[in-house]
């Protein structure tokens, strides 16, 4: 069977899931393919052959298997090392099922959407040599060091220690000091102590320090952290490079040992986050605007960088919140990189519904908690219902408003998170982006209560919480648009296509403050139109007119970032978190307009009348630079009449009087001559020089 240019096949794992060739052609063949449908029952032993003959053509080959993937690839490697091979997993999520006869559909669906290939994600190298502070409070810390020293560089660093007995050798060097300040990462850390002391080598029965001192700073390239007290960085076990096993826990502190030792070398990370800081709401002059991914980060990997932000891709750990709450897009996430999410969300559920899927429930989950919850579920209970369709994903907290969005719009009937319970305290991003798309929901007409969460580490819990979700009240009408462009655009694609379909539409629908849609409202009588915030806004939703006084707004692209309202000079600004779905929102409307003053010398427009008039009357014989009409009427006039006016007026502070005519050497002597002449007509000697 072939679909979208590639070799597919599919293996019942020895008879274990109850597949049809004919049912399951049917399917296939509504979403795309083309041929039959050859059920393998042991394609990784008996039929190994059928595997090597695939992977010999030209074509692209996906194994609707991922258990013996390792083995797959290895035969790979050694029969065509340039085949491409791809895997979708059918059986854990669907065929292993006490509703497995009735997942044909959702089967079809893996496989469709196992067609759409991943955009590569962009890396960054780590790399460490070997230098490794192991931060403790006893000799265990000092006994962990002794372990490292023959593959580590390894130092120890001792926080208020008790009494200990010297080490007969001193094969590491040992210190005392309380670690008041660490930054960094895999590779490039950085501490800051006080009360840092070197061990004395005289010490008897116990270990003495020397005087110590505060403020010290020391690098590293790896950090083993016994101390049991606070960690030193925030979400410390995101943080590559640092490791912070219990220390009451032996089996932990040896796997932790085992662990940091193989950190030596360079290592590839994802880049998981683009940044555009061209589009950034953050900061505009000082005022700061838009702070959502700095409020959501649990590493610190953002920081604030003058108007943009600064994203550390070292630090980094790929949670996704920033770019799910960023409401321009300057943030987006690159695990997958480009559209590849979309797409595949659009041709899971497109091919669920074209192979007469029914109730799409989305299942979104990380590969780590998600993946061994439905992997116990299918082999301990009752597996996944045949409705519920699982989506992959790196981390579910880097979903946002533009992807539940479009999973409603594609036909997702319901979404659900499998959420891990030890990332709660990072949720709440999502929480934001999930309370946001239930509000559009439901002011649509369509329901609420369509997104769950489930948070439990209890298969048997998650299981009954899956098979007890009661059906949505009303049917989605499902789109297949495109997802193109970035966060906003695809955005208001799937809200627009859930507006036309809403059983309830409405024109504008009313937000909770912080959505990132809505519209600008200025009081026209204070405001001066003096554009100060079409210069702050980042999304240029404020516009002006350079032939006129005029302020307007396109509300389509307005992010609510309030930069504008704590730019205003007057405070006239306001903001209205909404959905406008009319067509007004995507063109510009006039928010203030006033008649230009025009100069009384020249003519030419130059302000606002209004301003301009205000100003006069609030100056005139008021202030003592303005006591005269002439000294009023500069005020009416333009840059450079007025420029003009002051240098021909009697109050010029900067003229002098008539300007000394220039006089030369040839000026003297013809001077000189004239008394020469004048003095030989009259008769007399002239004062000139005499001839000897």
């Amino acid at each position: 069977m072939e679909m979208r240019g590639k070799r597919v096949l599919v293996c019942n794992c020895d008879s274990t899931m109850p597949l049809e060739d004919a049912s399951l052609t049917r399917a296939c063949k509504a979403v795309g393919a083309e041929g039959k449908a050859e059920i393998n029952t042991q394609l990784c032993r008996a039929q190994l052959g059928n595997f090597q003959r695939a992977i010999l053509g030209q074509q692209p080959v996906v194994v609707a298997c991922t258990q013996e993937a390792p083995l797959f690839r290895e035969i790979a490697s050694e029969d065509n090392p340039e085949a491409e091979i791809g895997f979708v997993n059918i059986r854990e999520a669907a065929g292993w099922s006490t509703e497995a006869k009735a997942a044909t559909p959702k089967i079809a669906a893996l496989l469709a959407a196992a067609m759409v290939e991943a955009q590569p994600t962009p890396l960054v190298t780590l790399a460490s040599q070997g230098i490794c502070l192991v931060y403790g409070r006893d000799e265990q810390a000092i006994e962990a060091a002794k372990q490292l020293a023959g593959r580590l560089d390894v130092t120890v660093l001792l926080s208020e220690p008790e009494e200990l007995i010297p080490p007969q050798v001193m094969d590491v060097p040992i210190f005392k000091g309380t670690i008041v300040q660490a930054k960094g990462h895999l590779g490039g850390f950085g501490i800051t102590v006080n009360g840092y002391a070197p061990a004395i080598p005289s010490g008897r029965d116990s270990l003495g320090f020397d005087a110590p001192k505060n403020n010290a700073f020391s690098e590293c390239d790896l950090i083993l952290d016994l101390s049991g007290g606070q960690p030193l960085f925030p979400a410390a076990e995101k943080r590559d490079g640092y490791l912070r096993p219990d220390p009451g826990d032996p089996a932990a502190v040896q796997r932790a040992l085992f662990d940091i030792a193989d950190l030596v070398g360079e290592f590839d990370k994802p880049r998981y986050v683009k940044y555009r800081p061209e589009i950034c709401a953050h900061s505009r002059s000082r005022k700061t605007g838009c702070s959502r991914c700095l409020d959501v980060c649990p590493t610190g990997a953002i920081t604030p960088a003058g108007d943009t932000v600064d994203i550390d891709p070292l630090v980094c750990a790929g949670c996704g919140s920033c770019a799910s709450v960023c409401p321009t897009g300057a943030a987006t996430y690159q695990l997958p990189a480009g559209d590849s999410l979309f797409e595949r969300l659009r041709a899971l559920l497109g091919a669920y519904r074209a192979a007469d899927g029914k109730q799409a429930t989305l299942l979104l989950h990380d590969d780590r908690h998600g993946s061994e919850m439905i992997g116990f579920m299918a082999r301990l209970g009752r597996g996944l219902p045949a409705h519920v369709l699982p989506f992959p994903l790196n981390e579910i907290t880097q979903v946002g408003i533009d992807f539940l969005a479009a999973a409603f719009a594609y036909g997702a009937e319901q979404v659900v998170f499998l959420a891990d319970p030890r990332k709660r305290d990072e949720m709440s991003g999502l929480a934001g982006q999930i309370g946001l798309t239930e509000s559009v929901l439901s002011g649509l007409g369509y329901g609420g209560g369509r997104i769950q969460v489930i948070d439990d580490r209890d298969p048997d819990a998650v299981e009954t919480a899956l098979y007890g979700l009661a059906a949505a009240e009303r049917a989605m009408t499902p789109g297949n648009f495109l997802p193109v462009g970035g966060k906003r655009s695809r955005a208001f694609l799937a809200l627009r296509h859930l507006h036309e379909k809403a059983p309830q539409p409405v024109d504008a629908l009313p937000l909770a403050p912080g959505a990132p849609f809505g519209r600008v409202k200025v009081d026209t009588e204070g405001c001066t139109l003096c554009l100060a915030c079409v210069s702050a806004c980042p999304a240029s939703a404020l516009l002006d007119d350079e032939t006129r006084p005029w302020l307007g707004f396109q509300e389509d692209a307005c992010v609510q970032c309030g930069l504008c309202k704590v730019t205003c000079p007057e405070q006239v600004i306001t903001l209205e978190p909404r959905l406008n779905f009319t067509g007004e929102a995507m063109s510009a409307v006039t928010l203030n307009e006033e008649e230009p003053f025009e100069c009384i010398r020249c003519g030419k427009p130059f302000g606002v009348r209004k301003s301009i008039e205000r100003i006069a009357e609030q100056l005139a014989g008021k202030h003592s630079m303005f006591q005269d009409a002439g000294q009023i009427d500069r005020i009416k006039m333009c840059e450079d009449c007025r420029v003009t006016s002051q240098f021909d007026s009697a109050d010029n502070p900067f003229q002098l009087g008539e300007r000394p005519q220039i006089r030369t050497t040839d000026d003297y002597l013809r001077e000189r001559e004239a008394e020469q002449a004048a003095a030989k007509a009259n008769g007399k000697p002239g004062k000139g020089r005499q001839d000897a």
